[in-house]
Order: structure tokens, then sequence, then C-alpha cells
């Protein structure tokens, strides 16, 4: 489960930023995840919830901003919805497509007290 490592590395950035910043307490971390990322969204609340206990992020709420998948058709010179990243294209079925977003994964900002 590669989640519970990506949820390790986003309380070590929440961490970083309250030393920088000087906070004590985060209460709400909003989390943007591409729908072509591989990170399942359940898996990474759980692990979330299991890596911040006794921690500066404890029973901090986590948000999950769904972003979409997105590629370039080379056939039909589109940008173009992707729901996979080997999918074919939604306009043309070709499957010489380059993807552009929904591969993220990033912290996109923190509630505090």
């Amino acid at each position: 489960m590669h989640e519970m490592s990506l949820a390790e590395g986003v309380l070590q950035l929440i961490e970083d930023a309250a030393r920088e910043q000087q906070f004590g307490k985060v209460t709400t971390v909003w989390l943007e995840i591409g729908q072509l990322s591989g990170v399942e969204v359940e898996a990474m609340s759980f692990c979330f919830d299991v890596v911040t206990r006794d921690s500066i992020a404890d029973g901090a709420r986590l948000e999950i901003i769904a972003l979409p998948g997105t590629g370039w058709c080379m056939k039909c010179a589109m940008t173009v919805p992707m729901a996979e990243v080997f999918g074919e294209c939604p306009q043309c079925g070709g499957h010489q497509m380059q993807v552009t977003g929904g591969t993220e994964m990033r912290v996109k900002e923190l509630e505090v007290a």
C-alpha cells in the first residue's frame, strides 16, 4: 500500500511548514489528487488518519480535491478527458495519447490553529 508512504510524506510537509511558519496545530488539510495518479482515495484517507495520530495533525480533517485526467491526442490534435493512463481518445478512438493532467498529488492548503 503506497498510500502509507504518501501519507507519511504529507505529514513531513506539514511538520516542515509548522517549523517554518510557527503554528502548533493543523485542523484541515486540502489534498489534490489526480484521477490518473494511482492513489486510492479511501486508502489515502485511512493512512492519513493512522500516520497523523499523536502528531501536529492529529484529528485533522482531510479534504480531497479530485483532479480530472486529461491528455493530448496526437491523432486528432485535441485535449481530451482521460479515465485511464493507457486509454483511448474519446473523440477518435486513437491510442496515441500523451497525459497532460491528473497525475499529481499535492497539499493545496492547510487550516491551522
